[in-house]
């Protein structure tokens, strides 16, 4: 009965620690979408990694799809952090493909493609839908489903 009481005592430890992290990320995000956003417009790509490093893209533009700058996050945890992404400087966003981003980094170019691919929905008057989540995809595999 002491071991499920101290198994019971560390998963309570670790999802309070994984909520502080969480929300730290999650206010660093806020906190570096603001920083852009005081300059300009942004257009935001992403792409979950599950197992994988998921990465997130911002692209501070201009009123003609001119990225001025550019970020990104990647990683596993939550202790993945902003960086700047140079070498987007001057480019049209919605000309934007998978080919643009850094070798060896599949998610980070799937994240600059969903940009690109935001940006393109929102000028031509779409709705960007949400991707689903990790428990919608297994919920549609199970009704067969995609």
């Amino acid at each position: 009965m002491e071991i499920v009481i101290t198994l019971g005592i560390v998963l309570g430890i670790a999802f309070l620690l994984q909520t502080a992290f969480s929300m730290l990320q999650m206010k660093h995000f806020s906190h570096e979408f603001v920083k852009l956003k005081k300059k300009g417009r942004v257009a935001v790509g992403r792409k979950n990694g599950a197992f994988f490093a998921g990465a997130i893209v911002m692209f501070q533009i201009d009123g003609d799809g001119i990225i001025q700058q550019a970020k990104y996050m990647e990683g596993v945890t939550v202790l993945a952090r902003f960086k700047d992404l140079p070498g987007f400087e001057g480019k049209d966003i919605s000309k934007l493909t998978e080919k643009d981003g850094p070798e060896k980094h599949r998610n980070l170019k799937k994240a600059i493609a969903d940009a690109a691919n935001n940006y393109n929905t929102y000028e031509g008057g779409g709705v960007i839908e949400n991707p689903p989540s990790l428990f919608k995809k297994i919920g549609n595999l199970i009704k067969g489903g995609k």
